[in-house]
């Protein structure tokens, strides 16, 4: 006899198949076993190179902050000036 794979889908009255909760659920389980294998696929850094990345954001974080600040003082002392030369 030939082996026939019951499939436990319930059938409308007009004749079409619920695929409500099944299939939905077939569907997340799919796409969560795809984002597992493509995850694997990832070549992470090593924890050298993360270390390494993470001192040079720190670094240039430092060098735009120092010239952000920079560049406020002399617009605050530019201003400054402006505003005591107008209202003399």
């Amino acid at each position: 006899m030939a082996d026939n794979k019951t499939v436990s889908k319930t059938v409308k009255k007009d004749g079409k198949k619920d695929v409500s909760k099944a299939s939905g659920f077939r569907k997340i389980w799919k796409y969560l076993r795809e984002c597992r294998i493509e995850i694997k696929k990832i070549s992470w850094p090593t924890p050298v190179q993360t270390t390494k990345n993470f001192g040079v954001v720190l670094l240039v974080m430092v060098i735009l902050g120092v010239f952000v600040f920079a560049l406020d003082q002399g617009l605050f002392t530019l201003l400054g000036l402006i505003m005591k030369t107008s209202a003399a």
